[in-house]
């Protein structure tokens, strides 16, 4: 949606005058074809509906002349890993010693980025964990031309409507001049810049963090820095208030806790909860609900997230990422390591976590669709499990877990192939 200001201007009102009829324009030629003839009915289609979204028509013949689908999107839209990297493995290789170093060098040198904080009321160390993790400080920022990314998921079918919406937005940013085409480079999924905006989420939400007139979320990090702290402040950040805290808790603990009741770290304390560094609460935080998560499970870190570390997840929905970000942030300000080790986890393949699904699914237990991907929905599935047969109800999905869920559902196990070598973080877009 764009913002305020961005849509294309009126033209001026033109006075007519009599004069001899004008000869007619000649018609304008035929789009070439791509080869693909698929691809050229939707091509055709969409510009028809990019003009009656106002784009105008000539940014429409140029911008789309010579179209053609990248097959690298899709076979790259269309992949699911094989293989799921646990949670530790992917922290442990993202929230690294030399990402921290870099960091806190930022952190000295950006003599802008006070300035900002206090003008969106977003700490910092956030925004350059943010900044970290879309983009590596603004060094990998992705080479796809937009435009023809989003042709390619468009044309695609599985994210249509929401391709053909930041396409339409490409074009309003071309045609405002804002950005050359050139510029417009990202990631596979039409994640711009620095700090990895979609084209909609830029008209709406960048800002001019330099001052210098412009919103170049490409080429200045005080405009990325600046753009994604006005992303999380209009996403609900609270300020003053933490994102999270690493917490210890006591023998015997309920572990079906986790991922449910929101409360006070007071209530939590009640519950033997403690701070893993053994220090109080801020004032802000000590009145904030907070959520358990064991995002390993019983034998790794156990977390307290406040509200804020779910405005991260607004940024990019996922508890690793949200993790690592605020991991990271935390490290910037000179705290260290967590107390608790992260566990030492065998990769899962995906005929595995699908299996674990239809097991649960079998002994009524529902984790809704199996697709292999372990939510909130198998999460709560398998907890009730857990407690169902007295285990500790961690929702935690191991090697060990689903060699039970399959022998109990009667279920034979494939045999497993070798992992691949993974990234070291998923891709990314807003």
């Amino acid at each position: 949606m764009a913002a305020a200001g961005l849509a294309d201007p009126t033209p001026p009102l033109k006075i007519q005058t009599a004069q001899a009829p004008a000869a007619p324009a000649p018609a304008a030629a035929a789009p070439a074809s791509s080869g693909d003839a698929a691809f050229d009915a939707w091509l055709s289609a969409f510009r028809a509906r990019a003009a009656g979204a106002g784009v105008p028509q000539a940014v429409i013949d140029r911008e789309l002349a010579g179209l053609t689908p990248n097959p690298k999107v899709v076979a790259l839209d269309g992949r699911q890993p094989e293989f799921s990297k646990p949670v530790g493995d992917y922290l442990r290789g993202v929230v690294s010693d030399d990402r921290v170093a870099i960091g806190r060098s930022k952190r000295e040198s950006l003599t802008w980025l006070p300035d900002v904080s206090r003008r969106f009321g977003v700490p910092g160390d956030i925004l350059l964990g943010v900044w970290a993790m879309e983009s590596a400080f603004g060094a990998v920022q992705g080479d796809f031309d937009t435009v023809r990314s989003l042709a390619t998921l468009a044309y695609d079918g599985r994210r249509r409507d929401w391709a053909e919406l930041q396409l339409i937005a490409a074009l309003r940013i071309l045609a405002s001049g804002e950005a050359t085409r050139a510029q417009l480079k990202g990631s596979w999924a039409g994640a711009m810049g620095q700090t990895q905006f979609v084209p909609e989420t830029f008209l709406s939400t960048a800002v001019d963090g330099d001052g210098d007139g412009r919103r170049d979320i490409w080429g200045s990090p005080a405009d990325a820095l600046a753009s994604a702290a006005n992303l999380l402040a209009k996403a609900g950040w609270r300020r003053g208030e933490g994102w999270a805290r690493e917490v210890v808790l006591p023998a015997g603990f309920d572990y079906g806790l986790s991922e449910g009741p929101r409360q006070t770290p007071a209530a939590w304390a009640a519950l033997g909860v403690r701070p893993a560094d053994g220090y109080g609460w801020s004032e802000a935080d000590s009145l904030a609900e907070a959520q358990l998560m064991l995002p390993a499970g019983a034998a790794g870190p156990a977390f307290l997230l406040f509200p804020n570390h779910f405005v991260i997840r607004k940024y990019n929905n996922s508890l690793a990422y949200a993790l690592a970000a605020g991991m990271l942030a935390d490290r910037f300000t000179g705290g260290g390591p967590l107390v608790a080790p992260w566990p030492y986890e065998t990769p899962l393949s995906l005929a595995d976590r699908v299996a674990a699904q239809q097991a649960l699914a079998r002994l009524g237990f529902d984790p809704g669709s199996a697709d292999g991907v372990v939510g909130v929905n198998t999460r709560a599935a398998l907890r009730a499990w857990q407690k169902a047969r007295r285990l500790p109800a961690d929702g935690y999905l191991s090697a060990s877990v689903i060699q039970q869920l399959r022998a109990e559902a009667g279920i034979a196990a494939a045999p497993s192939p070798v992992p691949a070598p993974q990234p070291a973080s998923p891709p990314t877009g807003r």
